[in-house]
């Protein structure tokens, strides 16, 4: 999945060593150049390497009408399959192991946050206890581990509840930008694992945020906060921070776990997510 598509996105999949050939849903927020112009290059490229998957894109009414004016400008026709939607807000995609939801967020145009969520996960299956009852290692164990009950040879039957722990929940991640601070953003973000949230200026420039529709530091902590999230990664600084502390520590002010974000960087969730692996 790929969240927006700016100029240098492909420059910045090579330094990843990212294969664009997996490439398959993209989630476009609004149509402000920074976020959109980077998406026909990288169809360029799918195109070149003779990409022969599916790839399917959301975003704001009018993604659809740009894609369409582009390519009949430069001659350019997907050999791929791609499907192309103009959104609204809800459940947009269910990819079978997760699902995406959209919601409107606070900006100058039509803009859009996502939240990828995962389906519950199977519990953890205990090895000891399916042992300490007699139970054959092989297709039972699979068997209990989908909730299925079994009946061994000598009559007695087994629960999964008696060797697998209940179901994990799925993770959650949710991605909003550009937007100022919003209950919308908050209800995306509710709960999330790691939620993404602009972060362009420090709350000295607080007038010109909302006059913007981008959020202070301050402001994404507040969402984190409000939303319960476990973890805060801010992003969409303005250039005027060639140092981005001031910014993280304004959030860390409301939100202490919070990371900011660098090209690059990799931020691991769940439970076994480190508490700052950020600057």
């Amino acid at each position: 999945m790929l969240f927006d598509c700016g100029e240098g996105t492909q420059h910045q999949l090579l330094r990843a060593d990212l294969r664009p050939s997996r490439m398959r849903y993209i989630f476009i927020t609004h149509m402000h150049g920074d976020h959109v112009l980077g998406l026909p290059g990288l169809l360029g490229t799918l195109n070149l390497a003779r990409h022969d998957r599916t790839v399917t894109i959301f975003g704001p009414p009018g993604l659809d009408r740009f894609l369409r004016d582009v390519f009949r400008s430069i001659y350019f026709r997907p050999t791929f399959p791609l499907e192309v939607h103009d959104i609204d807000a809800g459940e947009i995609l269910d990819a079978g192991p997760f699902t995406v939801e959209a919601r409107r967020l606070n900006h100058r145009v039509t803009a859009f946050g996502y939240a990828a969520q995962e389906r519950p996960r199977p519990g953890t299956f205990r090895v000891d206890d399916a042992v300490r009852l007699g139970i054959p290692a092989g297709p039972l164990y699979g068997r209990l581990q989908r909730g299925e009950s079994i009946t061994l040879e000598d009559g007695r039957t087994i629960e999964p509840s008696e060797v697998v722990d209940p179901d994990r929940p799925g993770l959650r991640v949710a991605y909003c930008t550009d937007t100022g601070p919003s209950k919308e953003a908050v209800e995306l973000a509710r709960g999330a694992d790691l939620l993404v949230h602009e972060a362009t200026y420090t709350l000295d420039m607080r007038d010109d945020a909302e006059l913007r529709g981008h959020s202070t530091a301050a402001g994404a902590a507040c969402v984190a906060r409000d939303a319960s999230v476990r973890q805060l990664l801010i992003t969409h600084f303005s250039p005027r921070y060639e140092d981005v502390t001031p910014l993280l520590n304004e959030a860390r002010t409301v939100f202490p776990n919070t990371i900011a974000a660098r090209d690059l960087l990799e931020v691991r969730i769940g439970a076994d997510a480190l508490p700052d692996s950020g600057y």
